[in-house]
């Protein structure tokens, strides 16, 4: 492979895809989502709610935050030459550290493992954007050694993380996620890094299909135990049912619209971004909340129905909620398209109270949403050859 320089890339570049390299790099963060997950699952079946959900959103952050490292940097700076390979090589590595570290994380507070993940990772991408200021001069130049700087000092208040007391050890974590956020914000003030709208758009997807893939995996896997070990055939086939109506509906519904052609700066793109977090990680906890509603069937969770079907039903509606905020409303026409998926979240959260079928319930309510979707969608397009929006 040549060596190349690394300046940066054209945003307006045509046909710009995801690499080899960047679906490798996606496909090895299934492991700490599943990890994530399944931490989430034994919490919510214990009837440890807020302590898992505290869990799951601090092991997950550090999930979203490594993997929007790489791919805002790799829009704008990939040159795809033998040592940007290495470099995304050794933080997959990092990645799978961090994954390793995330059972200890979660139960004991105990981020040794997960923090010196993080370092592998950080030191990689610090070199990266070392190497696009090199290539760089003027706003671009500083911009980069900005990035630089700041990785290096959140990566020092990680690594300070661990030599804390346990009972200042989330509030430290607040404070640091607080400084990754900025760093962004920091960085790019007086120069956008030059992000390519459709590629960043892209990413995103590809990620969500990732989470709801776990969801799906994790799912079968619970029902397929439960089967083998409980025969409960009755039982599972409405979750199971519901469980997948769900996560069909929850894909037809992110990929409905077009949302590069909201992207046109970092105004946009940064919001659009960060509250992608809600999005993976409520993507990802509905396959947990499917897997403790299967538990709870079988008589291996010891909570209430509503509490069971909470874990299904409160990140499917915060799913769709996000969507309806981040992109979805900047498509809609008209009072009756903007109320679909609102009163959707509403109507799923209230399948909660719904008993042993809730899950089911909360399936069809989905798919009704997105037929609803549909059905507005073909009543407000304008005449022509041009199909309207595939949109909920």
């Amino acid at each position: 492979m040549a060596y190349s320089p690394m300046t940066a890339r054209s945003p307006d570049e045509a046909h710009r895809a995801s690499t080899p390299l960047e679906l490798f790099f996606d496909l090895c963060f299934v492991v700490a989502v599943a990890q994530a997950g399944a931490r989430l699952v034994h919490s919510l079946a214990e009837g440890h709610p807020l302590t898992g959900v505290i869990g799951y959103f601090f092991v997950f952050f550090g999930v979203w935050w490594a993997w929007m490292n790489f791919t805002w940097f790799a829009s704008a700076y990939d040159c795809d030459d033998v040592p940007y390979r290495i470099a995304t090589l050794v933080q997959i590595s990092g990645v799978l550290v961090y994954a390793a570290g995330v059972d200890r994380a979660f139960d004991e507070n105990d981020w040794t493992v997960a923090v010196i993940g993080y370092l592998i990772m950080r030191v990689a991408l610090t070199s990266q954007w070392l190497r696009a200021a090199a290539g760089e001069s003027g706003a671009a130049r500083v911009a980069a050694l900005r990035y630089a700087a700041g990785l290096v000092v959140c990566q020092a208040g990680w690594v300070a993380l661990l030599f804390v007391p346990d009972t200042a050890k989330h509030w430290l974590f607040l404070v640091v996620v607080a400084a990754e956020l900025l760093v962004p914000l920091f960085a790019e003030h007086g120069h956008q890094t030059p992000w390519h709208a459709h590629h960043i758009v892209e990413r995103y997807g590809l990620f969500t299909i990732i989470v709801l893939g776990e969801t799906i995996a994790g799912s079968t896997v619970a029902v397929k135990s439960a089967l083998d070990e409980h025969d409960a055939l009755g039982e599972l086939l409405p979750i199971a049912g519901g469980g997948l109506l769900i996560v069909f509906a929850a894909w037809w519904i992110y990929f409905a619209v077009p949302a590069h052609e909201r992207l046109t700066s970092n105004r946009e793109a940064i919001p659009w971004g960060y509250g992608h977090l809600v999005i993976f990680a409520s993507g990802a906890a509905i396959g947990a909340g499917i897997e403790v509603a299967v538990e709870h069937a079988t008589g291996q969770a010891h909570i209430s129905q509503v509490a069971a079907n909470a874990a299904v039903v409160v990140p499917s509606a915060l799913f769709l909620l996000m969507v309806w905020l981040l992109h979805s409303r900047h498509f809609k026409s008209g009072l009756a398209q903007q109320l679909v998926l609102p009163l959707s979240a509403a109507a799923i959260l209230a399948c909660a109270w719904t008993g042993s079928h809730a899950v089911l319930y909360a399936g069809l309510v989905a798919t009704v949403t997105v037929a609803v979707g549909l059905t507005l969608a073909e009543r407000t397009a304008p005449p022509g050859p041009t199909p309207a929006p595939a949109s909920a």
